[in-house]
């Protein structure tokens, strides 16, 4: 029997409007690659790094479905800067480039879609109380926004808008809530136990669509509980680190409707490792592996996430502790 290639199509698109919906799990990694260490007033640092997240993981709420058909891959460029105002207040910025693609493989046919461009930034002040619990220790609150400076309005070759989650940019300004504390202690003074928590606050896009829509991302929770330790290896400083990350972001909004197949929970163990290439620069890398994950209704899920590049110190004489490394 021929097929009707009329609905053959309506199939192709209905099939891929049930699973566009991945913004949730995908994206640039804005809130994941902050928090930058305090190195005393006036040091400057620079963070260099490259980030891939691979998504080829199909889940209806926590079981994983057989189908390997859809893909989602996120390339980044990510470039942090971090100045101390004083030994207590600094100041950080991230700027990303991203590139995202949508595969799906079906009735033998493949679909591409891809956008690529400046992303969206962040600003973040913060203020250190040092030895807050004893020693060694430090206490780090910060409050600061998302600019929207990446595009919202990619179109592909028939002229038509890409869905939300393949924008490189928002569209919107959201407030950035962060909070971190380390402690070292005496009978391994390399030892750092750290954790982490940031909140991600999202505002309105008024103008999806050109202007048709509002458009909003899911308010998004992530906390990091891990330790970290120094070795020296062939005479070179070397950083091992270990963090359980978990992730919750509601459900994106439209219209003042919550959108299904959007938000979720997530645990992942990110090991980490740092080479100190110099008593300036440090070259990192980490893997982040998800252990649990339960989205809203059916949904591509990360498969892993892996982010490697430089940690720079421009000015600082303290020592660095690659923080970054630890997310």
């Amino acid at each position: 029997m021929k097929s009707n290639p009329c609905i053959v199509f309506i199939i192709l698109l209905l099939t891929q409007q049930a699973y566009s919906q991945t913004c949730c799990s995908g994206g640039i990694p804005l809130s994941n690659n902050l928090g930058l260490s305090n190195e005393g007033k006036g040091s400057l640092q620079l963070g260099l790094n490259y980030d891939f997240n691979n998504l080829n993981t199909l889940n209806a709420g926590n079981d994983r479905l057989d189908d390997d058909a859809r893909q989602r891959i996120t390339h980044s460029a990510l470039l942090n800067l971090g100045y101390s105002i004083s030994d207590q207040f600094s100041v950080e910025t991230l700027f990303t480039w991203v590139n995202q693609r949508r595969i799906i493989n079906q009735f033998g046919n493949t679909d591409l879609q891809q956008t690529s461009g400046i992303g969206d930034a962040v600003v973040l002040l913060k203020y250190d109380f040092p030895d807050i619990l004893g020693n060694s220790s430090n206490l780090s609150i910060g409050a600061g926004t998302k600019l929207p400076l990446g595009s919202f309005e990619e179109v592909d070759e028939s002229g038509i808008t890409y869905i939300a989650d393949l924008q490189p940019g928002s569209g919107a300004w959201d407030l950035i809530l962060f909070s971190s504390i380390s402690k070292n202690f005496g009978f391994r003074p390399s030892l750092t136990f750290s954790g982490r928590v940031i909140a991600r606050l999202t505002g309105e896009n008024k103008d999806y669509l050109n202007g048709a829509s509002v458009y909003e991302y899911g308010d998004e929770f992530q906390m990091f509980l891990g330790a970290s330790d120094q070795f020296l290896i062939l005479n070179t400083i070397t950083n091992t680190g270990i963090t359980f990350k978990y992730r919750n972001a509601k459900k994106d909004v439209i219209d003042s409707n919550a959108l299904d197949n959007t938000g979720g929970d997530w645990l992942f163990i990110v090991p980490s490792i740092g080479i100190q290439l110099s008593p300036r620069v440090l070259f990192q890398t980490k893997a982040e592996l998800p252990v649990i994950g339960n989205v809203d209704g059916t949904q591509l899920t990360p498969t892993y996430r892996i982010t490697t590049g430089f940690l720079i110190n421009l000015t600082s004489k303290k020592n660095q502790n690659g923080i970054l490394i630890n997310d």
